[in-house]
Formats: C-alpha cells, sequence, structure tokens
C-alpha cells in the first residue's frame, strides 16, 4: 500500500490540476505563402501573431510569388497569400483561389546589391551593362525581374545577365557567396542583408514601383485566424516592421 497509495495520489493531484481553470487552448496553425522578399519582416510578424495569440504556430512557405500561386491553383492549401506584385495576385484571382479582395500592405523598389566595399566601383544601372562583370537579376515571370525589365526598358540600359533566377534571395545569395559581382534585388532585401553586401541605389528604380497585395485563400482551413493575420500586416504594428527594413506605404 506504501508504493500504491502516493501514486494513486499523484495521479490524482494531476487530474484535479487538470480539470481546474480554463481548458487549453486548441494547436492550430496558419499556412502563408508568402513572396520570398517577405522572409524577415514575415518572420518577425509571425512571432509576434504566435505571442498575441495563444496556442496559434505560423507556418511560412517563401518562395517567388509566381511559383506560389501555381502552387494555389494546383490545389495547394494555405491560408493567407502575400504576393510581391499585382500581376500575380491578379493570376490568383483569375484562378478562383482568393477569398474577397486583396489589399496593398506595402511597396517596394529595385536596388543594385554588390559585395562588401563594392569591389567593381559600381555607381549606377548603367555600370551593370559594362564588359567584364558578372550580374543576375531574377526571370521575367518574378516580380524583381518583372521590375528589372521595366527599368531597362525606362532607362534604355540592356543588361545580359549570366542567371535569371527564381527569386529575389538566390540573386542576393549569389551576390553574398560572390559568384556574381553584382544583382539586381529590393531595397529591403539589400538592407537586411547590410552586413554581407552593399547597396547602391539607382533613380531608374523610381519607374518600376512594386504592390505588395495581401488576401486570404479560398476554403482556408483556419479562415477566421487568416482574417486577423491580414488585419495584424495591414495594421500599425504590421507598417512599423515592414519599414524597418525598406518598404514603403501604399
Amino acid at each position: 500500500m506504501r508504493r500504491v497509495v502516493p501514486a494513486l495520489l499523484a495521479l490524482a493531484l494531476a487530474a484535479t490540476a487538470c480539470g481546474s481553470g480554463e481548458p487549453a487552448a486548441e494547436a492550430k496553425t496558419l499556412t502563408v505563402f508568402a513572396a520570398a522578399s517577405l522572409t524577415e519582416s514575415f518572420g518577425t510578424l509571425g512571432k509576434r501573431f504566435e505571442a498575441q495569440n495563444s496556442g496559434v504556430s505560423v507556418k511560412f512557405s517563401f518562395e517567388g510569388s509566381s511559383a506560389l500561386v501555381q502552387k494555389l491553383t494546383q490545389g495547394a492549401k494555405a491560408d493567407v497569400f502575400a504576393s510581391a506584385d499585382q500581376a500575380n495576385m491578379d493570376k490568383a484571382a483569375k484562378g478562383e483561389v482568393l477569398d474577397g479582395q486583396p489589399s496593398v500592405f506595402a511597396t517596394n523598389r529595385l536596388a543594385i546589391a554588390v559585395g562588401k566595399g563594392n569591389p567593381k566601383g559600381i555607381k549606377g544601372l548603367a555600370d551593370l551593362a559594362k564588359d567584364g562583370l558578372t550580374v543576375v537579376v531574377c526571370a521575367p515571370q518574378v516580380p524583381c525581374g518583372s521590375a528589372a525589365k521595366k527599368v531597362q526598358q525606362s532607362s534604355g540600359v540592356t543588361l545580359k545577365p549570366a542567371s535569371e533566377e527564381q527569386d529575389v534571395k538566390s540573386v542576393l545569395a549569389k551576390v553574398q557567396s560572390g559568384d556574381a559581382d553584382a544583382g539586381l534585388v529590393y531595397v529591403t532585401d539589400a538592407t537586411s542583408a547590410a552586413e554581407k553586401v552593399d547597396k547602391v541605389d539607382f533613380p531608374e528604380a523610381a519607374g518600376a514601383i512594386n504592390e505588395y497585395p495581401i488576401a486570404v485563400v479560398k476554403d482556408a482551413p483556419q479562415a477566421q485566424l487568416a482574417g486577423l493575420f491580414r488585419d495584424f500586416v495591414l495594421g500599425e504594428e504590421g507598417k512599423k516592421e515592414l519599414a524597418k527594413v525598406g518598404f514603403g506605404t501604399p
């Protein structure tokens, strides 16, 4: 009995403890498909959203917006979609994978990412067309690639990129590794990677400002949470975090 009673008592106390107070909140996972350029900002906002919503875990999928739209239209499950441009959000709307109208929450523009200390002495967009430089850009179907195409057309500068990447983080990675001398990325990406690359602004970037829309996905598994997260990004806390790395306001 001396061995059994303490064990039974412990079980009883545990049951009493579990039975007292409010029931534990059901764990919920919010799945967010977001443009690669939102990695740092949304990563921080996701943690804050979790802290403010007990039992909620935010799971992100960061890729090029075009790739995310393709996944959604092919049946991938998500709760929220945040695109780096209106064109890919329009594709999502045409594919009937959105619930309600998207809302623009930020803007972004291009900058040139170069190695620390700018060893090639790049001062502007025209320098990227010089012989002997290895330049990388995003593929045309990706928002940062579409923006790169626009600035070339408006400026008359024609680039001959060594590669066209599927998202802006891949462009940045090639500059960081030294595989490229320069890359066209967003201001926000170059700012977030300030310890590894330098940023060269150029005036022609003003001709290709990208608007970032966000929307709840149709038949979202966590529709209520999706609406809360969308509103959180659109709110003051979201605006402040996005502004830290250079995102503009709509």
